[in-house]
């Protein structure tokens, strides 16, 4: 795993029930509002599952998507657009499951400068970003989300 093993020192694993409760924690946070929220463009793939969680919760029915690519399963790489978004963003709430770096950030941000930005997780480096998010971790944390991984034995920290 090289790179991933070298930047990262922890592992935080996130359940299906946990990226939920996140999810509508940040709903909350997301629905004092005067005026309601016209759409939820959701960053793919990672916005995806919380988008959907957030738009249930806030009576979204316009859900639209960028499409970025910049991980694979073991470090992040260059940023892509495959799908943009047109428009300025008014009104609409970009949705991802984590900022990271921030280089996703700031190539969505440019896309749609009047969108509102929250994710349900942040890092350091990332959180100036976003205008919202539920969790800081730390930059040196590599989270495992539910769809990336399955249960399993794992080693305790401390072996004796």
């Amino acid at each position: 795993m090289g790179e991933k093993q070298d930047k990262y020192n922890r592992s935080y694993p996130i359940s299906w029930e946990q990226l939920h409760r996140d999810s509508k924690a940040l709903s909350w946070r997301l629905h004092d509002r005067e005026n309601p929220w016209k759409g939820i463009v959701a960053i793919t793939r990672g916005g995806l599952v919380p988008a959907a969680i957030i738009a249930r919760e806030l009576g979204i029915h316009y859900i639209d998507t960028v499409c970025i690519t910049s991980y694979d399963w073991k470090s992040q790489g260059e940023t892509k657009v495959l799908k943009p978004v047109e428009g300025s963003g008014e009104d609409l709430l970009i949705i991802d499951d984590l900022v990271d770096t921030g280089a996703t950030a700031k190539v969505v941000r440019n896309m749609l400068p009047d969108a509102y930005f929250a994710t349900v997780y942040a890092k350091p480096a990332g959180k100036p970003l976003v205008d919202a998010y539920v969790t800081e971790v730390s930059q040196d944390t590599w989270i495992l989300f539910p769809w990336d991984s399955e249960s399993q034995f794992v080693e305790p920290i401390v072996r004796k």
